[in-house]
């Protein structure tokens, strides 16, 4: 865990290097630059994601139950850069690697990255190219993200049983909309992921799709944060069916004029197929 508060550190200071000795703003850009918003020409869009989720909790068929604790980190890399000059697409590439431990080990191992047979499992798993674009002219805070996931594994699972991440294809499709309130304090955002998973017959999630909605109210207290709730379903259907409702709280502050700091903990209260667990996130977003 100290490594890892010691990275974010490091990446931290690194990014507040881009920052410019600029005028403020009216609007900070975590208010401006949502997920609906798309990049100028020549701007560029990095963030850092990392998502904690630890379950001790199942529910299978109808039955819920408890069990080993298992643990799952995912750090996502997400860099998008705007290619024309009327802002309304963006290109860019998403990665991601993971480290999961199971066998009721400590939620903190994952940092570990040991591979201890057995018990974890850990790697660089995917990358996808993707466009990012504005289909409706007139309404510039709508947005639509299209990616194509391709899997860096051979296996979901080792010998052990150890999963670290599904080794079908996905083409995926997200869907953003933000609206802000007249007075500026409020804004809601909402967003719709759709998944097609297919290629890989030993893989769970072949032939499956997968419908998420979210919904994000964000409050201001000032120009430079806000506090936000947010409810996410997600449902796959398919040759396997999972579901479950999440809710969950959280934060962004702007930190420099380039570089904003986002804290999330959400709680999975129901569902089937799946685990009920918890998950902590943290954030970090450069834009210049």
């Amino acid at each position: 865990m100290t490594r890892f508060i010691t990275l974010l550190f490091i990446v931290s200071i690194a990014f507040t290097g881009f920052s410019q000795e600029e005028q403020e703003e009216t609007k900070s850009n975590i208010q401006t630059y949502t997920p609906s918003k798309l990049l100028k020409k020549g701007q560029w869009d990095i963030k850092w994601f990392n998502n904690l989720y630890t379950e001790t909790e199942a529910r299978n068929n109808g039955v819920k139950s408890d069990k080993a604790r298992e643990t799952y980190f995912t750090s996502s890399f997400d860099i998008f850069t705007g290619v024309s000059e009327n802002s309304t697409f963006n290109i860019g590439v998403l990665f991601d690697v993971r480290s999961n431990v199971i066998g009721d080990r400590s939620a903190l191992d994952v940092f570990s990255f040991d591979g201890e047979r057995g018990t974890a499992r850990s790697g660089f798993t995917s990358v996808a190219p993707v466009i990012k674009f504005n289909p409706i002219k007139n309404v510039g805070n709508f947005t639509v993200q299209s990616a194509f996931h391709i899997p860096l594994l051979g296996e979901e699972s080792d010998v052990d049983g150890v999963f670290l991440d599904q080794t079908a294809y996905t083409f995926q499709n997200r869907f953003f909309y933000d609206y802000t309130l007249p007075n500026g304090d409020w804004q809601l955002f909402t967003e719709l992921n759709t998944e097609y998973n297919f290629g890989e017959d030993k893989s769970f999630a072949n032939n499956t799709f997968v419908f998420s909605p979210g919904v994000f109210m964000s409050y201001f207290p000032s120009g430079k944060s806000t506090v936000l709730g947010f409810v996410q379903h997600f449902q796959r259907i398919g040759d396997f069916e999972q579901d479950f409702t999440a809710v969950g709280f959280g934060g962004k502050y702007q930190i420099t004029d380039v570089l904003n700091l986002e804290l999330l903990y959400s709680k999975f209260v129901r569902g089937d197929n799946t685990g009920l667990g918890q998950s902590f996130n943290i954030g970090l977003r450069a834009l210049f």
